[in-house]
């Protein structure tokens, strides 16, 4: 048992100090080439810790456990929404771009639409659902990056000086690649842990390895806010919730298809699509819609989200 505490301790140092380096990366390329960070926090950075979500899913699929690679999609974006971006609203309440703010949410919503789609209607994501929810990703991509560069400003000498084009690109990669094996060795090593406790394959996914795959959002989040980058914290968490859906689940059912999973009932109907996306639904708009509106993201935001989290939780492992 020695040796899994160990490595459990690697991954969470490996974490914390990843997150620093993406963070310091990932801003310092905003300021170089005057970009919004919220725009840059939707698009480079949520990609690098969504890199996570996308290996553990791909290689679950893979290997014939689709209800992973589904309950960590879902799990993630619920994770994300309602402990993550929560915390940071309880926490410090920011304004909201509403501008850099729109396209992300409104490309969350037309995936999560599509999504539904093919659970409800399909009960499977075929290989032509993964292959349509990759185009959804590669639309997104090319409208964002068009939109930074319009938005972009020159930056100044004293800007270029500061730090050189190759430390930040180097910041991020490294960093990146940090935080993908930390949260790896803590999810190996709990997820051994809740097998050996016999909790469902399906429970573990939507809980464990989605909160273990969604550590690069949290420590980026909060190493974020430490330096006071909130735009780039909330952008890393929309766009991470629309790759959860289009490149997590995409390259899952691109490689190999799987249906969605029914190894949990309630009132005799399928878990998953009578609370699992609902409740993904609900905190997105309980998350965007305000925020949208009032331009800003308030306290109680993030209490309710939290709120809606803990019952979440309670409701996978107790019922």
């Amino acid at each position: 048992m020695l040796i899994p505490v160990l490595l459990f301790l690697l991954g969470f140092l490996l974490l914390i100090k990843g997150g620093d380096w993406f963070v310091d990366g990932a801003s310092g390329i905003a300021h170089r080439f005057g970009v919004p960070e919220l725009l840059i926090g939707a698009t480079v950075v949520s990609i690098g810790t969504t890199l996570p979500e996308v290996m553990v899913s791909a290689t679950s699929a893979v290997s014939g456990h689709g209800e992973i690679a589904y309950g960590n999609a879902i799990g993630s974006v619920i994770c994300n929404t309602a402990l993550i971006c929560a915390l940071t609203c309880a926490i410090r309440p920011s304004k909201v771009d509403r501008a850099s703010f729109r396209i992300p949410v409104i490309f969350f919503f037309a995936a999560a639409a599509l999504y539904a789609y093919f659970a409800y209607a399909a009960g499977e994501f075929s290989r032509i659902a993964g292959f349509c929810l990759l185009a959804v990703f590669v639309i997104y991509m090319g409208i964002t990056v068009r939109q930074a560069m319009k938005s972009a400003a020159p930056a100044t000498e004293q800007t270029k000086a500061e730090e050189s084009i190759v430390k930040l690109l180097l910041l991020l990669v490294i960093g990146a690649a940090a935080i993908a094996v930390g949260a790896r060795l803590l999810v190996d090593n709990g997820t051994k842990i809740a097998q050996a406790l016999g909790v469902p394959e399906s429970v573990i996914a939507l809980t464990f390895v989605a909160l273990g795959t969604s550590l690069p959002e949290l420590v980026t989040a909060i190493t974020a806010l430490v330096k006071g980058h909130s735009a780039l914290s909330l952008g890393n968490i929309i766009g991470a919730n629309l790759f959860n859906l289009v490149l997590v689940t995409g390259v899952s059912a691109a490689l190999r298809p799987f249906p969605v999973p029914a190894s949990k009932q309630i009132a005799g109907m399928n878990s998953s699509l009578v609370v699992d996306i609902p409740v993904m639904l609900l905190v997105m708009a309980l998350l965007t819609i305000p925020a949208l509106a009032k331009k800003k993201l308030t306290r109680a935001q993030g209490i309710g989200l939290l709120v809606i989290y803990a019952a979440f939780c309670v409701y996978q492992f107790a019922l």
